[in-house]
């Protein structure tokens, strides 16, 4: 008969607990978050002898003392009833510091499978294993597996079919933390059981114990055990007492020295270990002169791979979308329900090739960045660039993403995922706008030529690109010394062994963040889209201020082809443009006239600027349709004649300087509600761009009219 098995996968990161994951479950995955944190959850299914398992990854962590969101998730779901069995992943190159996890497990008397992953290392360094001496200390049976290969886990489904055949005689671990040790835990654990709590009832009151004892917050917390920290205090006063001992440490004392105790007994090294490869390769990669070099040219290959290669299909999706719109209306006659028309194809089918048109980019940058976590370079990148960001409240992973951040900020903010820290991943995630993404340049490209002479237009655009830097780098300090105000975390630098990424790894990973980009932050993107089309179109006008369909019936007399293509352009964008005055964002743009004044904005801009809520390249295209002007090469340079009669230098740099503070998008707010899980801090961010981009491009306006710079008209 078919029984169904509920599988916890727990272990250290880098242990190679993916691959393991990726290699039993395949593409049958489900990525989400937790509720209420920022830590990735994910679970798959597969089959196993005609037994339906679903297993749970769970993040990866180096114990459960819940001193961050990885191991307060881990704790919260490990004592939570349904759990038939834990696959402990362990890097068997490092064993003792892999097994001081496995310690905690073990004391949750919950099945254990021990998974010894990177045997092919282990045995490379000459490590030799006393594998039933092991099993018979934790109480769990071990299966030495090699995760990157794709025969390596056979092994573990032949272990993994045995142990659960036999969940109900699993073994008792054999830990013990010395004679006054055990009678404190003892003690308080007699209080925990009288109180009979049924919801831990399927947990050993030891494990609580000895939680309690060391102060976990996690435990602590708890409600239930809330009378019982008179007699914990108690114990701990009685250990300090007669051994000088802290409660926050010295249970990790205790487990550091168990563990030698039995990894001495059953781990021996040969004569044979010798000198890893990866330490020549990190002589290089990590050295004092050479490593940042080498990661600014990692990076910078990354940067070229992921958006040379996305372009062609950025490209091919936009025109696909044109396409479809343009097919749509050739059989949808433009009198049958003309506002519906334009809706579905301009709207609809518009707004989900806005969507799209990202998805390429998300794709190759996962990828690459798949590359570099699996070959083992992520960790040196970290470390190489670790001490530079700490003088700005980040760390080294923060680096990546900020570089990805000149390309499109949406997979940037996305490849933020790397961070460990909740802290540092919030701060890089709400500082990640203020770097210039690719969707800016339009606007660049449009203003620097029409307001400044050739031999300073380089000069320009890099002191736009350094601004955006500069800001960044400042907001991150002031953000984790005041909002996110905290003692800087201290991580262990692990540097695993370089490694051959696997294809079908590195295709999962990029199949995961894509799924979760359109089915996630597809949706909001959508509705963001279709909101602002309405408001680009609703109302319609019915009567204009002058006769178009005069003027095009006169335009169609001219005898010259360009003459008469020219007149007809430029009667329907005058036409668009007093259609776009009338609409709601036109109207909202002329109310917001007087609010905008101060930072060098007239009604014009400032219904440009709405637009450009969609995607800031909407900002040109606004700004065109308004000034009767397409976008076309010479349509631009039209376009730049009118901007130079109209506008100052000053203002010209102030309109750059606030599309380069404000959010870039909409897609960029629903991305961060996505990543962390949160309304609020998506308006936080929306809010405080704004404020910041006015608060400072009005300084820079104000103070270039009184020292009279740039005001002069062209």
């Amino acid at each position: 008969m078919s029984k169904k098995f509920r599988i916890a996968l727990a272990g250290n990161p880098n242990c190679g607990k993916t691959c393991i994951f990726n290699a039993l479950t395949g593409a049958r995955q489900h990525v989400g978050n937790y509720p209420g944190v920022t830590v990735e959850s994910k679970s798959g299914e597969f089959t196993l002898d005609g037994d339906e398992i679903e297993l749970i990854d769970l993040p990866g962590v180096y114990s459960l003392s819940s001193s961050s969101p990885e191991e307060d998730v881990v704790f919260k779901e490990l004592t939570k009833p349904g759990i038939d069995l834990i696959l402990n992943v362990v890097d068997s190159t490092i064993p003792r510091r892999s097994l001081y996890l496995t310690t905690q497990l073990a004391e949750l008397h919950i099945p254990m499978l021990l998974v010894f992953n990177m045997a092919d290392d282990a045995e490379k360094k000459g490590m030799r294993y006393n594998i039933p001496k092991l099993e018979k200390y934790f109480g769990s049976p071990i299966v030495q597996t090699v995760g990157c290969r794709s025969n390596g886990v056979k092994p573990l489904l032949a272990k993994l079919a045995d142990t659960l055949d036999e969940l109900e005689d699993h073994g008792v671990p054999m830990l013990t933390y010395g004679k006054d040790i055990d009678d404190a835990i003892n003690a308080v654990s007699d209080e925990i059981e009288a109180l009979n709590v049924e919801k831990y009832s399927h947990i050993p009151a030891r494990f609580f114990a000895i939680k309690l004892l060391e102060h976990d917050t996690a435990a602590m917390s708890l409600p239930e055990f809330k009378s019982v920290h008179g007699k914990v205090d108690e114990e701990i006063d009685h250990l300090r007492k007669k051994h000088a001992i802290e409660a926050e440490t010295f249970m990790a004392d205790c487990r550091y020295a168990m563990l030698a105790g039995a990894c001495s007994g059953s781990i021996t090294m040969t004569n044979e270990r010798r000198r890893e490869i990866s330490d020549k390769i990190d002589s290089v990669m990590t050295n004092k002169y050479l490593g940042l070099p080498i990661f600014l040219g990692i990076m910078y290959l990354t940067f070229y791979f992921t958006f040379n290669c996305a372009d062609p299909l950025m490209g091919w999706i936009e025109e696909f979308f044109s396409w479809v719109g343009d097919s749509i209306k050739s059989v949808w006659h433009e009198d049958k329900l003309p506002y519906l028309r334009d809706f579905v194809t301009d709207g609809l089918i518009g707004g989900v090739g806005g969507v799209l048109v990202f998805l390429p980019n998300i794709l190759f940058l996962f990828f690459a960045i798949a590359i570099l976590e699996d070959s083992g370079y992520m960790s040196r990148a970290a470390f190489v660039m670790d001490g530079i960001m700490r003088k700005f409240g980040l760390q080294g992973k923060s680096f990546v993403p900020l570089v990805l951040g000149f390309g499109c900020t949406v997979p940037a903010i996305m490849a933020t995922r790397t961070i460990e820290s909740e802290r540092d991943r919030t701060v890089t995630i709400m500082v990640l706008p203020l770097m210039s993404c690719g969707a800016r340049l339009p606007i660049y490209a449009l203003i620097i030529p029409a307001f400044f002479a050739d031999k300073y237009q380089a000069f320009v655009m890099w002191l736009i690109y350094l601004i955006g830097v500069i800001v960044a780098l400042i907001a991150a300090r002031i953000m984790r010394s005041t909002l996110f105000k905290g003692d800087g975390e201290v991580y262990l630098m692990e540097l695993p062994p370089y490694r051959m990424p696997m294809l079908k790894s590195l295709l999962l990973h990029m199949w995961d963040r894509g799924k979760m980009y359109v089915h996630k932050a597809g949706t909001i993107i959508l509705a963001s889209t279709v909101i602002l089309y309405i408001c680009n179109t609703l109302p319609e006008k019915k009567v204009f201020s002058q006769d178009y369909d005069a003027q095009i019936v006169a335009a169609e007399k001219l005898t010259n082809a360009g003459e008469k293509s020219e007149a007809l352009e430029k009667i329907e964008f005058a036409k668009q443009a007093e259609l776009m005055e009338y609409t709601i964002s036109g109207r909202i743009g002329k109310a917001l006239e007087p609010f905008f004044k101060p930072i060098g904005f007239d009604w014009k801009l400032t219904t440009a600027s709405i637009g450009a809520l969609a995607a800031k390249e909407v900002f040109v295209a606004q700004l065109g349709v308004l000034y009767s002007e397409g976008e076309t090469d010479e349509e631009s340079e039209s376009l730049r004649a009118h901007l130079a009669r109209n506008y100052t230098q000053l203002q010209a740099f102030c309109i750059m300087l606030f599309c380069l503070l404000s959010i870039p998008c909409l897609a960029t707010l629903a991305i961060i509600k996505r990543e962390l899980n949160s309304w609020k801090m998506a308006i936080i961010e929306a809010v405080g761009l704004f404020a910041l981009a006015y608060i400072v491009t009005a300084i820079v306006y104000w103070a270039g009219t009184l020292l009279k710079i740039g005001t002069n008209l062209l």
